[in-house]
């Protein structure tokens, strides 16, 4: 664009010029069509220079040049899905945090009598347009919970601008208008989808359609249903599912740690009688006794962490989960990962040993999977789940070393706002601290899935989510990890 621009604007001044010259030979009084030099002058620039300024060659190769450039670009540049899925992440963010629509649409990341969750540091605020295709994105899915509050924004917004037109605008007050009444009609308020259709007809009084669905909508108010019957919508997608209220993401609490466990939440030097930890003991902060979770500060250095980003970046693909007996893309969790070999890179390596000295757990393959790198980027997340299989026919079954016995998960980077790790049932989270590494068991000593280890990673309302996360399996820790005595331990 920048090229074009300078290109373009090259070309202009040239045709000012032209310009210039023209109207002065126009204009001089003097300038008589008797001087046949002058009258040949004014014969040709009529004949061949005017076509030369409408159709110009100059101004064709600059549009083919842009054209050009963005083809080679095109593969690069955000598609409809990714448009898609940063709507959903704005809406997610939204439900999450308890979020208005408006408030986020001025730039404002705060709920109704609390404290800003972001003070981002320029404001940014969106338009008519852009709050039409986030409303337009859940109206497609016959989300009108969503639809109905974006769109309303959109439609306040249009209003104060009507007439005005922007290079960015695909949509306008009639499209707003149109999609948010409809919205209205489908979650049974009639009324004002006769309002707002009718407002629509001032502005388009010929529209066919939206005249057709005011009548419809005064029928049914004189009928005093709401039933929805048949209406007319050139485009639906058929009839939406129901309605269901927003998302949430966290479950009924649980009861608060007795008195007793708290007293044995505490920071410590921890060297696990391990050689490797003698001269630079790790940094332990117990953050949860029922599940035991462990946070372990500066467990790698911010070189380490970069090179970790770097060596995953180029295979960055979007996350699956275990399915059944296979794996697939889900929306309940949004991100990308790739994995890693203790082969990639030294430092892979020697984060694993540094992670076998912490655990006291055996990584040598196939004991342990490799190291997964994740990135959580806009409204990334990924909602409450377990680590471990809950079926022996799980994929985590396949390296034949039975389940996931613990895991533990490290920050690569820090982020601005949100993005915390949450033990649902546990009813604590632990925000994302840059280089600390969070540790956690999956697996009771009996070997039963630990219901308590139930984690979502709340959507980053604000900055980048790095993590890599290590997965280790029961086989191999028998003598690492014994049962114990009460076979309900």
């Amino acid at each position: 664009l920048r090229s074009y621009l300078r290109d373009e604007s090259s070309r202009l001044r040239r045709l000012h010029r032209f310009y210039e010259k023209v109207q002065a030979l126009h204009q001089d009084p003097e300038a008589s069509v008797d001087n046949p030099l002058l009258a040949f002058s004014l014969i040709k620039r009529l004949h061949s220079d005017w076509p030369n300024v409408i159709y110009s060659e100059e101004a064709t190769r600059n549009t083919q040049a842009l054209h050009a450039a963005l083809g080679e670009l095109e593969q690069e540049l955000p598609g409809a899905e990714d448009l898609e899925g940063a709507a959903r992440a704005l809406m997610r963010l939204q439900d999450v945090y308890a979020l208005s629509a408006k408030g986020l649409a001025n730039g404002v990341f705060q709920r109704a009598g609390h404290p800003p969750l972001y003070r981002p540091g320029r404001r940014v605020s969106l338009s008519a347009d852009d709050c039409f295709h986030v409303g337009k994105v859940a109206y497609d899915t016959g989300d009108y919970y969503h639809s109905i509050a974006w769109l309303e924004e959109a439609v306040s917004l249009f209003r104060l601008s009507y007439g005005s037109w922007n290079l960015e605008d695909r949509s306008s007050l009639e499209d707003a208008l149109d999609h948010l009444a409809f919205s209205y009609f489908m979650a049974g308020n009639i009324s004002h989808a006769l309002s707002l259709s009718r407002e629509f007809l001032r502005y388009d009084p010929r529209n066919q359609r939206v005249s057709r669905n005011v009548a419809k909508y005064k029928k049914l108010l004189e009928m005093g249903t709401g039933a929805r019957g048949r209406w007319d919508w050139q485009g639906c997608h058929g009839p939406p599912p129901p309605l269901s209220p927003p998302h949430a993401l966290l479950g009924p609490p649980s009861p608060q740690p007795a008195p007793e466990q708290l007293l044995r939440l505490g920071c410590s030097y921890e060297t696990n009688s391990s050689p490797y930890l003698l001269l630079q003991p790790a940094k332990k902060e117990m953050v949860g006794i029922r599940p035991y979770v462990a946070l372990y500060h500066d467990f790698i250095t911010d070189a380490e962490a970069e090179t970790i980003k770097g060596l995953a970046g180029p295979w960055l693909q979007r996350s699956v989960v275990a399915s059944g007996e296979k794996q697939q893309k889900a929306e309940y969790r949004i991100s990308k990962s790739a994995w890693l070999k203790d082969t990639a890179d030294p430092v892979v390596r020697a984060l694993d040993q540094r992670i076998a000295a912490v655990t006291g757990l055996d990584l040598r393959p196939p004991y342990a999977e490799y190291l997964q790198v994740v990135n959580y980027g806009l409204g990334g997340h990924y909602e409450p789940h377990f680590d471990h299989a809950m079926s022996m026919k799980s994929p985590l079954y396949r390296m034949k070393s039975g389940n996931r016995i613990a895991t533990i998960m490290i920050y690569l980077s820090a982020v601005e706002a949100g993005g915390s790790t949450a033990f649902i049932y546990a009813n604590f989270s632990v925000p994302v601290v840059k280089n600390a590494a969070l540790f956690w068991w999956n697996l009771r000593r009996n070997g039963n899935g630990d219901g308590d280890t139930l984690h979502a990673g709340c959507p980053v309302l604000a900055g980048d989510k790095w993590v890599a996360n290590k997965w280790i399996h029961e086989h191999g820790q028998e003598f690492r990890r014994p049962c114990s005595a009460d076979p309900q331990d």
